[in-house]
């Protein structure tokens, strides 16, 4: 019985952006990425590029990095937006509102 090796390509809500993203990030292939951190990934490629990213981001960060951890995770939690909730939940500061 052949098993068959799951890729970056495989998982749900990543495309060509998050793909690049990945490997900016020297993450190519699920198995690192089952090992990664998706709140430091999010800081890391921040750093990386100069740049703030857009929150979004870390919600597709969460759900690569879930999905790669367990193969078996239903659809619906494999969706970047599934992870919205948890991350635009969190208490606004001041800082948040300067």
């Amino acid at each position: 019985m052949a098993t068959t090796t799951r890729q970056l390509t495989d998982l749900i809500s990543i495309g060509p952006a998050m793909l690049r993203d990945f490997e900016l990030l020297g993450i190519r292939s699920v198995a690192k990425l089952a090992q990664q951190n998706p709140r430091r990934l999010y800081a890391r490629l921040g750093r990386a590029t100069g740049q703030r990213q857009d929150p979004c981001v870390l919600d597709t960060f969460c759900a690569a990095v879930a999905q790669a951890r367990n193969p078996r995770l239903p659809a619906e939690k494999c969706q970047w937006c599934s992870q919205l909730t948890v991350n635009s939940k969190r208490k606004k500061t001041k800082r948040d509102l300067a």
